[in-house]
């Protein structure tokens, strides 16, 4: 048994729009594909470059998609009504970048694709993030914290525009 500590580094940033412009702002700048239109067209690939092409006709402007999100607001406002925060939490990514990860970092799979946290706090929006680079490091291979350093420019510059 291998047990492997990982120091995290979480980037935020708070934004004094409102949630929903927040919202809006990261909603235009990544992809949203029919996920089982997507899944089917990936599993149906038969080389890389057709993943790719799929994969590059699904992400946004930010280089990155939409790939589930949860609603943690609703569940906490079900028990403490209807003036509860809201809170959602994105999983996005790209996955070319997440495959550029997994040939070097065969454990970058458990981190990619990537959560984005967006909630209501007193003092704002906080747009949250834990970088790729932090959760890679321990694992010493230059040629993955070279994409992980990419991936976290994507998603810094996609939270610092929707907050903006």
């Amino acid at each position: 048994m291998t047990i492997k500590q990982i120091l995290v580094e979480r980037f935020s940033v708070i934004s004094v729009k409102p949630f929903d412009q927040v919202i809006k702002a990261l909603e235009t700048r990544v992809g949203h594909p029919n996920m089982p239109d997507f899944v089917k067209d990936i599993a149906s690939a038969k080389t890389f470059p057709e993943i790719e092409a799929i994969a590059n006709r699904a992400i946004g402007s930010s280089g990155l998609m939409e790939f589930m999100r949860f609603d943690l607001g609703y569940v906490v406002s079900t028990h403490h009504g209807p003036t509860t925060p809201r809170s959602l939490r994105f999983v996005i990514g790209n996955p070319v970048v997440m495959k550029q990860m997994l040939e070097h970092v065969p454990d970058a799979g458990s981190y990619a694709p990537v959560t984005i946290l967006v909630d209501e706090r007193p003092d704002g929006v906080h747009l949250s993030y834990d970088t790729m680079t932090s959760f890679l490091t321990p694992y010493h291979n230059t040629q993955a914290l070279k994409v992980a350093a990419d991936l976290d420019k994507k998603v810094v510059t996609l939270l610092s525009v929707a907050a903006a």
